[in-house]
């Protein structure tokens, strides 16, 4: 058991698309993101998806509309849903998922992440 400073953690984050492993909660992973560009089109066939903005703001685009997310806002990602977050800015987020979770989903990319650096106190 530790507590986690996020202020300290995204310290942590070496770059964009770099997911930090800050706990696991009930097979849920919480991660924490440094976001900034765009990412891959793709969906999860089990996982459902939930992002939380600590900082900054980030386009979700799906495939009939793009939702906006800001600072203190969360936007969840059912299974099986094709999305791609996009950020002009840099952006950070709290991400929760079932630990399972690849982060490109169905695809693989240079952005797919199998094995992530966990957060030290």
């Amino acid at each position: 058991m530790q507590k986690v400073n996020l202020e300290r953690a995204i310290d942590q984050v070496e770059g964009y698309w770099n997911p930090l492993l800050l706990g696991e909660l009930n097979k849920q992973a919480i991660k924490l993101v440094k976001l900034k560009g765009e990412f891959d089109w793709h969906h999860h066939k089990n996982e459902d998806e939930c992002f939380l903005v600590l900082k900054g703001e980030f386009e979700m685009h799906l495939r009939d509309r793009i939702e906006v997310i800001q600072e203190g806002e969360f936007f969840i990602v059912p299974r099986g849903v094709e999305h791609r977050p996009v950020s002009p800015e840099e952006s950070h987020v709290l991400l929760f998922e079932p630990s399972t979770t690849l982060n490109t989903g169905n695809v693989v990319t240079e952005k797919t992440r199998t094995e992530l650096k966990a957060y030290k106190k």
